[in-house]
């Protein structure tokens, strides 16, 4: 996951090194590591971000709850042009503590909570059952954006995560009729065979149950909004679940 908050301004180019790696296939792979290695560190730091103008933030003119805000950035994220804006990245961690992340769709946003989903029986799930909190990360490069979510997590009913995945694409149907999510996979010719049969099956059968899938909905206790800005004066807004509300707090960069 991106962290802006450090490190979000653009940084000084580099000169390309002369002798660098004759990539000669074009994968950008040497056959000396050292220079190779060099090679990579003077790519990362020839790299740019935000290279356009960014929007403005006045975080005294935000709203008191956090759920108004973050609906008008997403929807200022997709009028902007930036790819898949309800992406986000999800991290859980097991009953050992052991952290995993990964990128999911947010399936809505509401007074209840965020809301995504999977199967029970996938890693995030097992994780999700041991440790019922987590942490969503939106990135929204276009505008220099970025909220972080962090709260408890409960499962909805096998009704409300059935509408759930019903109301999704033929694609994702036939992704959840797969199943087997985070299993070993024996090759690649076992999954063209069982996406083909579950592809078939949701054409024809589009209310198809798959009792594993389960609708998640978290209910969060801080969400931070970051703006960006070029000359490293980023804005950062933090709502905290309190008593009766929500309290807000200005954080330095």
């Amino acid at each position: 996951m991106r962290d802006h908050t450090e490190d979000a301004a653009p940084g000084a180019g580099a000169d390309p090194d002369p002798t660098g790696p004759d990539t000669g296939s074009g994968t950008g792979t040497g056959n000396d590591p050292d220079t190779d290695s060099r090679a990579f560190r003077e790519l990362l730091r020839g790299l740019r971000v935000w290279p356009g103008e960014l929007p403005s933030f006045d975080p005294e003119r935000a709203p008191g709850d956090p759920l108004p805000l973050f609906r008008q950035w997403l929807r200022e994220a997709a009028e902007a042009g930036v790819a898949e804006p309800h992406t986000m990245s999800l991290a859980t961690a097991d009953a050992a503590g052991d952290p995993s992340v990964r990128i999911v769709m947010l399936h809505d946003a509401d007074e209840r909570g965020w809301h995504f989903g999977t199967h029970r029986g996938s890693r995030k799930g097992r994780d999700l059952a041991a440790r019922p909190r987590a942490a969503l990360a939106f990135y929204w490069p276009a505008a220099g954006r970025q909220v972080r979510v962090r709260g408890t997590v409960a499962a909805a009913g096998p009704e409300e995560s059935a509408a759930d995945l019903h109301h999704r694409s033929t694609g994702a149907l036939a992704a959840a009729l797969v199943g087997r999510q985070s299993e070993v996979l024996g090759s690649m010719a076992e999954l063209h065979r069982a996406a083909d049969a579950a592809w078939e099956r949701a054409e024809r059968e589009p209310d198809a149950p798959v009792p594993s899938w389960t609708l998640y909905v978290l209910r969060a206790e801080e969400v931070e909004f970051f703006q960006g800005d070029h000359r490293r004066r980023h804005v950062r807004l933090t709502y905290r679940r309190a008593e009766g509300g929500w309290e807000r707090e200005l954080l330095w960069p």
